[in-house]
């Protein structure tokens, strides 16, 4: 994803958005213009800057935590084909179960700090990590698994050197999900109870009929989530880069 293509889509964005504003005639309480958005954001900077690092902070430590626990539980499926019958079906199984309709269960857990918007992160793209790299360890060309077995190495020497390494463009797949995903997590959270995040300032906001702040946070918001994507993109490259040396090596 060039910036050239998302400075794009923004100016398309923009201006569909004001000609929607100016057509429709719309109360600014409603549908305020890009200007207004731009204004209010401007004004009330220092408390979305406040709320957004406080947001940031959830996304990345859900990010990182879902992400090694996903990791993990995807090797020791690969290695254990009981573990794989036994706990894939139950991790599918709670799939059928809406993540957010467990944010209020997890504030009364966790409470209304960073914990439970931490959890509600690492729970909504646990998943998604797990599957993906799960489903990269398994496609393994069997010609690897054949010289693995010829030179004597053992399960664990098979999963560091041959599996892990050609598994790693799919972890990156996944982990562009979990960068979209994260975000998403903690504001439901917030949403549920919070004091602080992006997602108590739009409900904040909102119940003040600041309509226009609210678009301000959200927009703060997505813009975190384009930058947390480019980011995680550009590790996902570097990943499959490293396996295709590794595989030419």
């Amino acid at each position: 994803m060039r910036f050239r293509d998302i400075l794009f889509a923004v100016l398309i964005g923009l201006g569909l958005w004001q000609a929607v504003a100016v057509l429709t005639d719309a109360p600014h309480f409603i549908l305020p213009t890009p200007w207004r958005v731009a204004q209010a954001g401007y004004i009330s900077r220092a408390a979305i800057a406040e709320n957004a690092w406080v947001t940031i902070i959830e996304v990345l430590l859900g990010l990182v935590i879902g992400t090694l626990l996903g990791a993990i539980t995807a090797i020791q499926l690969a290695l254990s084909k009981t573990a794989e019958r036994l706990m894939l079906p139950i991790l599918v199984f709670t799939q059928a179960v809406p993540v957010f309709a467990l944010a209020p269960l997890l504030t009364l857990w966790f409470g209304y700090g960073m914990g439970s918007k931490i959890v509600m992160a690492v729970l909504i793209i646990y998943f998604p990590v797990t599957s993906a790299f799960h489903d990269g360890l398994r496609r393994i060309d069997n010609g690897y698994r054949d010289l693995s077995a010829s030179m004597g190495a053992g399960k664990w020497r098979f999963m560091w050197h041959i599996q892990i390494p050609q598994a790693l463009p799919a972890l990156g797949s996944g982990l562009k999900l979990a960068a979209v995903y994260a975000p998403i997590g903690a504001v439901i959270g917030e949403w549920v109870g919070a004091s602080k995040g992006l997602g108590y300032l739009m409900l904040l906001a909102n119940g003040r009929a600041k309509i226009d702040l609210m678009f301000a946070s959200l927009i703060v918001l997505a813009c975190i989530t384009v930058i947390l994507h480019i980011a995680v993109g550009a590790l996902a490259t570097r990943l499959t880069r490293y396996a295709q040396g590794t595989t030419l090596s």
